[in-house]
């Protein structure tokens, strides 16, 4: 086993309605293999704040907590896959995460958050103009380790399928409900894995610039 000082440290971000406690197992299990574990609290109960804000709220507690520029890895499980993905696709999170693990998360939205009229939830709903937005360059994704790890049997994620996307590794884990993925062995085994993968190597920003250009037909803009 690689020493823990040779891994970057692992930040969980729970989902809706809960807390970090939600990664109690992961945390003590992620802790025996050698990583160093943080779980950050958000105000879940504030569900007027939107996903954007959630994430600004990780984005200062990676920022105090490691500096600025210490790379390091996140796991969201539900709702907290959506808020690490938009503090790594908007907030810059992309330039220090080397590795991000997305636990039954809505990427193309779910049914059940027409269950509750609020901000974050409509954010959740499928073909919503965040969704819409976020998913728009989620090729950015490939920049790093990315993996989404997901269940047929998921009943909160409505369509289970909505957690899958067109980039990064996909594992379907045979869990029965939502609410067992962030305890479940195989999903514990499973983030291990995608957590040991060695990094990719981050392109140069000029030759990422180049290529836009080529794609938008060579503008000069």
């Amino acid at each position: 086993m690689h020493s823990a000082s040779h891994r970057n440290p692992v930040l969980l971000i729970h989902g809706i309605f809960i807390n970090s406690a939600v990664f109690h197992r992961m945390s003590a299990y992620l802790t025996e293999l050698g990583w160093e574990v943080h779980a950050l609290d958000l105000p879940i109960n504030d569900t007027a704040l939107g996903l954007d804000r959630l994430a600004e709220r990780v984005a200062d507690y990676a920022n105090n907590k490691f500096g600025r520029q210490r790379p390091i890895d996140i796991v969201g499980f539900s709702m907290g896959g959506l808020v690490s993905r938009y503090y790594v696709q908007r907030l810059g999170g992309i330039e220090r995460v080397q590795r991000l693990i997305a636990i039954s998360s809505p990427h193309n939205g779910t049914w059940m958050a027409h269950c509750l009229e609020s901000l974050t939830t409509v954010q959740m709903r499928p073909g919503s103009a965040f969704l819409e937005d976020l998913n728009g360059d989620a090729g950015m994704l490939e920049r790093l380790n990315f993996t989404s790890i997901w269940t047929d049997w998921d009943f909160i994620i409505v369509p289970a399928s909505s957690s899958q996307m067109p980039v990064g590794k996909q594992v379907k884990v045979p869990v029965f409900a939502h609410p067992l993925m962030p305890w479940h062995p195989k999903t514990l085994e499973a983030v291990a894995e995608a957590l040991r993968v060695p990094v990719k190597p981050h392109p140069p920003l000029v030759r990422t610039l180049e290529r836009q250009k080529s794609l938008q037909g060579g503008s000069n803009i």
